[in-house]
């Protein structure tokens, strides 16, 4: 049996963006029987993170993926840094990989900058923690973006050695798993960048505790050029923030541009954004009050990933135990 791992970091309340390219794809994910979403707390101090601000952004997390329909009775829901296996099988990995392989990785590069000597070395070997993320639990398919198949890649290059080095077949091969053309959703005032947390300005992004008044103000002052919207998603090229507006309108309703376009063609970005703010409100309210919701009971939350980390270890303490005995400790 397939089963299905992915991750994602407590880095604050998701964005729209998020939802579309991520989220929205995992609870979809659920009709198959064994899933992990895991929330990759080792993965967020690779850069500083204040405690407290760690500590409430990773319930915002979990909030918000039981919110938007993560089912955490079914399925397994966790934190990454209570479960063992994956820093132990981490390191491990890092004797494994190569520094050839982490050289190649364009994330590390992106990330750090030009001044790639002040980055942590957490932040370099981020792939090999992302492996055993995976093969901690001998999953197998792993939905991804783009960004991340390099590091998918890498992690198969590990399984392969580490079955080398050690005369087994015991890591089986990742597959990406693509869930088909992902929304690209970008910034509401600047349709060239991606929507992002990190963006200073609130109104570049819609987030998903969003109430209906803050998503209504912020859709009307989203950047727009002069033009009706166009019949043609063909003459979308060159207008980023109308292909914007439509591509989240596509996305939100389950269509593509060009019925987008055959509906709404014609009509001014005033029109536009009415139905635009409509469709979102019926969206992403009933995520922001469940999330409300759970963030008023941490209590609860906190047993939740309590009991989804006791699930995971079940999983993941006997891959790593055979890992030890491959590789030769002693058992103590």
């Amino acid at each position: 049996m397939a089963r299905i791992f992915s991750g994602i970091q407590p880095s604050g309340i998701p964005t729209l963006g998020n939802y579309l390219g991520a989220i929205r794809n995992w609870v979809a994910l659920q009709k198959e029987p064994d899933c992990l979403w895991c929330i990759v707390d080792l993965h967020a101090i690779t850069t500083y993170q204040e405690p407290e601000q760690l500590r409430r952004n990773t319930r915002e997390m979990a909030a918000v993926l039981l919110a938007c329909g993560i089912d955490a009775d079914r399925h397994v829901m966790f934190l990454q840094s209570a479960v063992r296996a994956h820093s132990q099988l981490g390191w491990i990995f890092n004797c494994i990989a190569r520094v050839g392989w982490l050289n190649r990785m364009t994330q590390f590069k992106d990330k750090a900058g030009k001044d790639r000597e002040a980055a942590s070395a957490g932040l370099y070997v981020y792939p090999n923690l992302m492996a055993a993320d995976i093969m901690a639990y001998h999953a197998t398919r792993v939905p991804v973006g783009d960004d991340q198949r390099q590091h998918l890649e890498l992690a198969n290059d590990i399984a392969q050695k580490f079955n080398h080095d050690y005369g087994v077949e015991f890591f089986k091969p990742i597959e990406p798993l693509i869930m088909g053309p992902a929304p690209r959703v970008m910034s509401l005032r600047d349709a060239t960048k991606k929507m992002s947390k990190s963006d200073p300005s609130e109104q570049s992004r819609i987030n998903l505790n969003d109430d209906a008044d803050t998503i209504a103000l912020k859709v009307r002052r989203a950047k727009t050029d002069p033009e009706p919207l166009p019949g043609d998603p063909a003459a979308l090229e060159g207008r980023p923030e109308a292909r914007n507006l439509v591509g989240i309108y596509a996305a939100l309703s389950g269509t593509d541009q060009a019925s987008v376009l055959r509906e709404h063609g014609g009509s001014g970005f005033g029109t536009f954004k009415e139905a635009l703010t409509v469709l979102l409100i019926d969206r992403l309210t009933p995520i922001a009050r469940e999330t409300e919701r759970r963030l008023a009971d941490p209590v609860g939350l906190d047993s939740t990933l309590r009991n989804g980390a006791a699930r995971a270890a079940a999983i993941a303490e006997p891959v790593l135990d055979e890992v030890q005995q491959l590789i030769g400790f002693l058992k103590a």
